[in-house]
């Protein structure tokens, strides 16, 4: 696992010594930050289920201003930490650790990125979604990148967001969101 472009673009990243953590493969995460390049640069982003911070980490190689990373696992936050410092982003990050409604609670400013990749088939997307809603967490141009398994199908609408593109990457799916236009 490395970070892909800009700034840090291939550092190494520290990963997990077992299958606790699911970090986001090279290519999945090479085609789900093509899509969301336009939302880049100066932006506010949370990485919610961090595991090793690689996806907030790319986001801050590719020009993000500061990511929020949030994490409940101690392994995970360990692990982050070293992640962080390998990528000398302490300046720009800022870790919280807690459940995600712990996280999301601390964060007190907008976000213009969001990523959701909470384990797999424990049903958390829909509830981390309507928390973001409730708290006002995401610009009003912003976007979320929920990140599922295959068997989770996510609806169209959640609140005031709308799914603005779905992606397959074998037996994984991206699912985009934004406010409803």
């Amino acid at each position: 696992m490395r970070i892909i472009a800009g700034e840090c673009k291939g550092r190494v990243l520290n990963t997990p010594k077992n299958n606790q953590i699911r970090p986001t493969t090279d290519k999945v995460k090479e085609a789900l930050f093509s899509m969301i390049t336009a939302f880049l640069q100066d932006s506010i982003v949370i990485d919610l289920f961090a595991g090793s911070g690689n996806l907030g980490l790319e986001a801050i190689s590719r020009g993000a201003k500061r990511c929020y990373f949030g994490d409940y696992s101690k392994e995970s936050l360990t692990l982050l930490k070293r992640n962080i410092a390998l990528c000398r982003a302490e300046s720009k990050s800022v870790v919280i650790a807690g459940d995600y409604m712990k996280v999301l609670t601390a964060i007190l400013e907008k976000a213009d990125i969001i990523f959701l990749d909470p384990p797999y088939q424990k049903n958390l997307l829909l509830s981390c979604l309507h928390a973001i809603s409730e708290k006002e967490l995401l610009n009003e141009e912003g976007i979320i990148v929920a990140e599922h398994g295959k068997t989770e199908c996510l609806p169209e609408h959640i609140g005031p967001f709308s799914k603005i593109k779905e992606k397959k990457y074998g037996t994984i799916i991206v699912s985009l969101y934004g406010f409803n236009k």
